[in-house]
């Protein structure tokens, strides 16, 4: 379920970042912004996979997060996209909070869940 989850919300910044800058959103654009940081999660995805960390732990939020970031700019500098300053610092706040925060709400949703069945 997180794998998917993780891939919506890579694909919604992708979205989101090509309205504010075009105004209007293609299939093609839309892949051109999106790929490098798909990628970037899917490999973030496969070392949890490997390490066998809970996807849904908040600290695997932060490993799909700096995957999606670092894998997304070091692919978008190698394919001749832009890595300019300011992109660097908006995605890295953008996918931070779209990749970490759901999975702090899931938690403190289970952990409240938990509490009341204790009562």
């Amino acid at each position: 379920m997180w794998l998917l989850i993780d891939l919506l919300l890579v694909g919604v910044f992708a979205v989101v970042g090509r309205l504010s800058h075009y105004g209007t959103l293609t299939a093609g654009g839309w892949w051109s912004t999106a790929w490098p940081f798909l990628v970037g999660a899917l490999l973030a995805r496969a070392a949890l996979a490997a390490t066998r960390r809970p996807p849904a732990a908040v600290t695997s939020g932060v490993v799909v997060w700096l995957g999606a970031l670092v894998g997304g700019m070091v692919l978008r500098q190698a394919a001749g996209q832009g890595t300019a300053t300011a992109f660097v610092v908006v995605a890295t706040l953008v996918l931070g909070a779209l990749l970490v925060l759901p999975r702090l709400v899931a938690r403190l949703a289970v952990s409240r869940v938990g509490a009341r069945a204790r009562r």
